[in-house]
């Protein structure tokens, strides 16, 4: 988890990710920085983040991805 962090910090460092679950629904994110999202957790922790996975319910808070992640691992 503290690497997915790091990750999301380097998007966006003024985010609390430890309590923010509108990253999506909010506009935290914008679409240039889920593809690059999508990128990195893709090649950090090699997975296969498909199409189908990228969606408001795996994207809105640090703990929805590290949920992903471990499904997809």
């Amino acid at each position: 988890m503290d690497q997915l962090l790091d990750i999301l910090t380097e998007i966006n460092s003024e985010v609390d990710y430890e309590t923010c679950d509108t990253l999506i629904d909010d506009g935290i994110f914008d679409s240039f920085d889920i593809v690059s999202l999508v990128g990195e957790l893709n090649d950090t922790f090699d997975i296969d983040i498909s199409p189908v996975d990228i969606t408001p319910e795996n994207f809105n808070s640090a703990e929805a991805m590290w949920d992903m992640i471990q499904r997809l691992s």
